[in-house]
C-alpha cells in the first residue's frame, strides 16, 4: 500500500489500484496520522477533529469504527499499519510508502538522492483539492505552510547546487511547475526555473521565466520581483530601447491586414531534449495555421517569426520589427511519457499578459495533439484579442474613431443581449456604416440586432424590425464571404426571421472558413433548435462549450443546452440550467420566458410564475400572442405548442 496526502489524498495497492472500503473522512484519519508521524495522536485529540461536536463516549466510538474500517482495508499488507493502544494512535510504514515520510527523510539526508527523492515525493500542496473540515484543516495548516516552504527550499536547493547534474536540474524544474500550480506568485518556484534554464544554456526561457514572475507577482500581489531575483537575471536582461507607444492604426495597415489586428505566433522555447525541437515548431506550425482561418485578426507569416528563433526579444521590439500587435508565445516539453505545452497571449505594446494556459497529452497522441492544442488556443486567443481591442477602442478619442473602432465599441452592448444594450449598439453600428457603407460585419451585427428587438420582444412593431433585419443581411451580400464573425451574424439574423435553411448556408460557410469558431457552432445549435432538430442541436452547442467555455457569448450557449433539452423531453435539466444561467446574468430577462414554461412543464410552479413576474418586470408588454408571431417558431410546431401550454400554466397574459 501506498499513501499520498502531497498534491491530494489515495491510498492505492501495490498495483495500483484504490483501496476499498475507505470514506473521505477515514483517509483523512490516515492522513493526520501520517503527518503526525512516529509519535501519533492521542484517541483524545482525533476524536476533537473529526467528532468535536459528538459526545466523549460517541466519539470514541466512532473512531473505534474508523479504526477498524482503516485496519481491514490495509488487511494484508505489512507496508502500512495502524498500531494503538487505550491512549494514543499511531501509523507504523516502510519509508518508501508514505509520500510526506519521503519527503522529510529525502530533506534529513541532505545529499543528491535524497533531494531528488524529496521533490519527487512533492506531488503539490497538502491535501489539494479535498474537502477537509474546519477542526481538521486548522490541524494541517501549520503542515501545509511549512511543506510549501520547504518545497520552494528544495527547489532552489536544487537548482543552486555546484555539482548539479541533469538529474538534480530536472527535479528542480518539475518541482517548481507543481509549486506554480499551486502558488503562481512562489518567487523562489520562479527563481529556481530561471536558474534551471540558464544552466542548461537557454537563456531565451530564462528571460521569458523572469517575465512571467513579475506578471505573477503584480497580478496575485502587487509586488515586483526582489532583488535575488533581480541580480539573477540582471546579467542578461537587455535594456529597453524608447518608451512604449499608443497603439496607432500602423501595424494592420503595414502588413496588408486592413482594419483587422495583426498577430504572430513566435517560435516555442524547447525545454526538452534538443532531439524534440521538432514537436515545438510543429506545434506552433499548426497554430499558425488554424489561427489564419479567422479574420478577426491577421497572422503574420511563419518565416518572419522564426527569424527570433534561440533568441530573447523584447515583446515590443518584436511588435514593431513585425507590426505586431500582439504575440503568442509559449513552451513545449517532453516529460517521461507525456507532452506538456504553455502558451500565452502578449500585448505587444504594453506587455501585459492578456491570456495564458497549459495544455497536455501523451506521447503517442503527438499529431492529434498537436491539432487539438491549435484548435483551443484558436478558440481561446479569439474573444481575448477581442477583449483587448474593446479596450483600445474605449480609450480612443471620438474624432480618431474608425468603423472598426465602432464595431469593437458596440461588442460589449451585443454580449448584454438585452433591450436597453441592444438599443445602444444599434445607433453605433449604423455610425460605422455611415463611415464605411463597405464594412460588410457591421451591416451584419446591425442585422441580428433588429433580429433580436422582434424575436424577443423588445419593440412594439416587430415586422418593422425584421424588415430592417432583412435590409441589412441583403446589404452583406458580397462584403462578407472570408468573414466567419460576419457570416455568423447574418446567419443568426436569417434563422431569427424564420429562414432556417439560409441560415445554416451562412454559418456552415462561417464553420469551413473557421473550424473552431464557437459563437458559430452556437448560432447553428439555434438553427437546430428551430429546425425542430434537438440533438444535433445538443451536439452543437456542446461543440461550441468545448471550443470557447469562458466566451462573453457561453450563457447563450446554455440556455441554447437547456432548450435542446426541453425539446428532447427533459425539462428539469432545462430548468436547472436555466436557473444557474439568469441568476449569473440577470440583466439576460428574455430567458425568463423559456424558464417560465420549462419549470411550468416540469411541474416547479413555484419557479414558473417567478420567472414570469420577472418577464413582465421587464417588459409589461409582453403576450403570448405576441410570443407566437415570433418567425423562428414556424418549423416547429410540437415544441411551440407545448412552450405556450407552459406559458399559459405560469400565468402569463394571453394578449
Amino acid at each position: 500500500m501506498r499513501l499520498r496526502i502531497l498534491g491530494g489524498l489515495d491510498l492505492t495497492s501495490a498495483a495500483g489500484g484504490s483501496a476499498p472500503d475507505l470514506t473521505r473522512q477515514t483517509r483523512l484519519l490516515l492522513a493526520c496520522l501520517a503527518l503526525a508521524g512516529k509519535k501519533g495522536l492521542t484517541r483524545a485529540e482525533l476524536c476533537a477533529l473529526f467528532w468535536p461536536d459528538r459526545p466523549s463516549a460517541l466519539a470514541r466510538n466512532s473512531l473505534r469504527q474508523g479504526l477498524a474500517t482503516i485496519r481491514k482495508a490495509l488487511r494484508g499488507t505489512q507496508a502500512i499499519s495502524v498500531q494503538s493502544d487505550l491512549e494514543a494512535v499511531k501509523l507504523s510504514a516502510k519509508a518508501d510508502t508514505i509520500d510526506v515520510h519521503v519527503f522529510r527523510h529525502g530533506l534529513h539526508e541532505g545529499n543528491r538522492d535524497g533531494l531528488i527523492a524529496a521533490a519527487s515525493a512533492f506531488g503539490g500542496e497538502l491535501l489539494a483539492g479535498i474537502d477537509i473540515p474546519e477542526e481538521v484543516e486548522k490541524f494541517i495548516i501549520s503542515h501545509r505552510r511549512s511543506f510549501n516552504d520547504q518545497a520552494q527550499e528544495l527547489a532552489e536547493r536544487l537548482s543552486k547546487a555546484d555539482d548539479a547534474d541533469d538529474a538534480s536540474l530536472s527535479a528542480a524544474q518539475a518541482l517548481s511547475d507543481r509549486l506554480l500550480r499551486s502558488d503562481p506568485a512562489s518567487e523562489e518556484a520562479h527563481r529556481a526555473l530561471i536558474r534551471t534554464h540558464l544552466r542548461r544554456g537557454r537563456t531565451n526561457a530564462a528571460l521569458r521565466q523572469f517575465e512571467q514572475c513579475k506578471e505573477a507577482l503584480r497580478r496575485e500581489l502587487q509586488a515586483e520581483p526582489d532583488a535575488e531575483t533581480r541580480r539573477l537575471i540582471s546579467s542578461i536582461q537587455p535594456s529597453e530601447s524608447g518608451e512604449a507607444t499608443q497603439r496607432a492604426d500602423g501595424p494592420a495597415a503595414a502588413n496588408g491586414a486592413g482594419p483587422y489586428p495583426s498577430i504572430a505566433i513566435m517560435p516555442f522555447d524547447n525545454l526538452g531534449d534538443p532531439s524534440d525541437g521538432y514537436f515545438a515548431d510543429g506545434v506552433v506550425e499548426e497554430i499558425a495555421s488554424t489561427l489564419s482561418r479567422i479574420r478577426d485578426f491577421f497572422v503574420i507569416a511563419r518565416q518572419s517569426t522564426f527569424t527570433f528563433k534561440g533568441r530573447f526579444v523584447d515583446a515590443r521590439e518584436v511588435g514593431r520589427a513585425l507590426g505586431a500587435a500582439y504575440l503568442v508565445e509559449g513552451t513545449a516539453r517532453r516529460d517521461g511519457d507525456r507532452l506538456r505545452i504553455s502558451v500565452q497571449l502578449v500585448d505587444a505594446v504594453t506587455l501585459t499578459q492578456l491570456w495564458s494556459d497549459r495544455y497536455e497529452g501523451a506521447n503517442t497522441e503527438i499529431f492529434a495533439y498537436q491539432d487539438r492544442i491549435a484548435a483551443q488556443v484558436a478558440g481561446a486567443l479569439n474573444p481575448a484579442i477581442r477583449r483587448a481591442e474593446i479596450e483600445a477602442a474605449r480609450r480612443k478619442p471620438p474624432a480618431s474613431l474608425r468603423a472598426y473602432d465602432l464595431v469593437m465599441r458596440a461588442f460589449p452592448k451585443l454580449w448584454g443581449h438585452n433591450a436597453s444594450a441592444i438599443k445602444e449598439a444599434i445607433p453605433i453600428l449604423q455610425d460605422a456604416v455611415r463611415i464605411d457603407p463597405k464594412y460588410g460585419r457591421a451591416h451584419a451585427l446591425l442585422a441580428w440586432c433588429h433580429a433580436l428587438n422582434a424575436t424577443h420582444l423588445w419593440t412594439s412593431e416587430p415586422d418593422g424590425e425584421v424588415a430592417a433585419a432583412r435590409r441589412a443581411i441583403d446589404a452583406t451580400t458580397g462584403l462578407i464571404d472570408d468573414d466567419p464573425t460576419a457570416l455568423t451574424a447574418a446567419g443568426a439574423a436569417t434563422g431569427l426571421c424564420g429562414d432556417q435553411e439560409g441560415a445554416s448556408a451562412s454559418l456552415e460557410h462561417a464553420i469551413a472558413l473557421d473550424p473552431n469558431n464557437a459563437w458559430a457552432w452556437a448560432r447553428w445549435g439555434w438553427t437546430g433548435i428551430y429546425s425542430a432538430q434537438p440533438q444535433q442541436a445538443l451536439e452543437r452547442f456542446e461543440k461550441a462549450m468545448k471550443l470557447s467555455p469562458l466566451d462573453p457569448f457561453a450563457f447563450n450557449t446554455r440556455i441554447g443546452m437547456a432548450s435542446a433539452l426541453a425539446c428532447l423531453g427533459n425539462p428539469v435539466e432545462a430548468v436547472t440550467i436555466a436557473k444557474d444561467a439568469t441568476k449569473k446574468h440577470p440583466e439576460v430577462t428574455w430567458a425568463y420566458r423559456l424558464l417560465a414554461s420549462w419549470a411550468a412543464m416540469a411541474g416547479d410552479m413555484e419557479t414558473a410564475r417567478s420567472a414570469a413576474h420577472k418577464l413582465l418586470a421587464d417588459n409589461p408588454n409582453f403576450t403570448i400572442r405576441g410570443y407566437l408571431k415570433i418567425p423562428g417558431f414556424q418549423n416547429m410546431p410540437e415544441y411551440r405548442d407545448r412552450l405556450v401550454r407552459g406559458l399559459r400554466e405560469a400565468g402569463l397574459p394571453e394578449g
